[in-house]
């Protein structure tokens, strides 16, 4: 039996989809499921959602919740990580403080002064778990779904001996996209795809052998339905002439060329049919939107006598936990240290490249050299994500206002003393959530 860990299991979105997904394969169909958060309203929310799929699918598996995050992990084979530290309010003052300043942030849980900022106040949590893993279960593999996804995985992979991996469902989420676009099924493409997180490029996508960015191209310039999909990765894609992973709205947030002045904002962020960029705050309205339905919504599915569908979704843990186990060879793309992986990328920076999943753990594939039209703003963005967290670790305030100073958009509209004003702002803002950093000094 298997003993798989949901950490922020009150994230129950993520925690339904991955179970439903854990018990479509023969070696976790009896697994045990571990359920923890602090939240106990929505612990136990998630415990009947899961009991539910276990009786829906009559597997004879075993699922359980507590508060108590050490009493799950012991033993645990595999631990799922879902956590928002801080609360809406704090993440807020991330976002409208920049905003004062003129930088005006679509999600900002990245990078950027509020994707830093938010990685300030998670990292030490993410550390305390890696901690409890290498006492209680210490041969556990740790897939990550929190966002800063690449600074936190930097910090832990700095810090613990446990094997570990962040995954983002934007890499199989574009292929699907542009394999439409190029007319052919998602099912029959190859691809290979690296970089960093949210900013990893499709250095191949082929179908039989046969390029397939012709017929991207082709679709971007002449069908003005793709284009306005996506103006903001298509920009890119018909500038730097690979494919960038991860929505406009993010990608509007990474770079200088898009959000830096009102009117770039209105012709590339606000007539978009898919992700809307121009919308300030996204992700934190559709966070607040969600607070006060989303037990009423979670009731009516727990009462739903209808047949559920429990076919396996696209979501990588499942497959990846399933070929650690013993299962068949899982591919994905995760987010590993780069050990040369990449190698026009800094050393030790996290990278997101193709791994293979086995009894043995991840082994990930050797990439090369990034495209030159790509390794520059990738390069510039993993240094600042290596900067940030060096910061961190350390307790270094002025290390945190250095890695600020050089993101891409934040330099685009202010000088160096409004950075530092505004970094020292947001220290203040988040003095109780940071209590690593003894003195800021800025």
């Amino acid at each position: 039996m298997a003993k798989i860990v949901f950490i922020g299991a009150g994230s129950l979105g993520f925690t339904r989809g991955l179970v439903r997904d854990l018990l479509t394969f023969p070696l976790l169909r009896d697994a045990h499921i571990a359920l923890v958060d602090i939240n106990k309203e929505r612990l136990s929310f998630a415990k009947r959602a899961c009991e539910k799929i276990v009786a829906m699918g009559r597997y004879p598996a075993k699922v359980t919740a507590t508060t108590d995050r050490r009493e799950a992990l012991k033993g645990a084979d595999a631990v799922l990580v879902t956590i928002l530290c801080g609360n809406t309010r704090i993440w807020q003052h991330d976002i409208l403080i920049p905003k004062k300043y003129g930088i005006d942030i679509n999600v900002g849980d990245t990078r950027g002064p509020s994707g830093i900022f938010r990685a300030l106040r998670t990292i030490p949590t993410m550390l305390e778990i890696c901690k409890d893993m290498e006492e209680l279960c210490p041969g556990a593999i740790m897939l990550n779904y929190t966002n800063p996804m690449a600074m936190l995985c930097h910090a832990m992979q700095r810090k613990s001996f446990i094997q570990l991996s962040g995954l983002c469902h934007s890499v199989q989420g574009t292929a699907a996209m542009l394999a439409g676009w190029a007319g052919v099924k998602y099912e029959s493409v190859d691809y290979v795809c690296a970089g960093i997180n949210h900013m990893a490029w499709f250095l191949e996508f082929k179908h039989k052998g046969r390029d397939l960015y012709p017929r991207i191209h082709k679709a971007i310039t002449t069908d003005k339905k793709v284009y306005n999909h996506e103006q903001v990765r298509n920009e890119m894609f018909l500038a730097l002439g690979y494919y960038v992973t991860e929505s406009s709205g993010h990608n509007s947030e990474y770079n200088w060329w898009f959000r830096k002045r009102p009117d770039l904002v209105k012709q590339y962020c606000t007539s978009g049919t898919g992700w809307n960029p121009g919308h300030h705050a996204y992700i934190l309205d559709e966070y607040r939107g969600k607070e006060g339905s989303w037990k009423g919504e979670v009731r009516k599915w727990l009462a739903e006598d209808a047949p559920m569908p429990l076919e396996r979704g696209h979501e990588y843990a499942a497959s990846i936990i399933n070929a650690r186990m013993g299962g068949e060879l899982f591919s994905f793309n995760g987010n590993v240290p780069n050990t040369g992986l990449i190698t026009n990328l800094p050393p030790g920076c996290c990278v997101e490249v193709p791994v293979l999943a086995s009894r043995q753990g991840f082994q990930p594939m050797h990439v090369g050299d990034l495209p030159p039209s790509c390794a520059m703003l990738t390069g510039l963005s993993a240094q600042i994500e290596m900067m940030a967290v060096e910061g961190c670790l350390t307790g270094d305030a002025f290390r945190v206002y250095q890695a600020i100073a050089h993101d891409p958009l934040t330099a685009a509209k202010l000088s160096l003393a409004e950075i530092r004003k505004m970094t020292g702002e947001m220290f203040h803002q988040n003095a109780a959530y940071l209590p690593q950093f003894k003195k800021i000094n800025l």
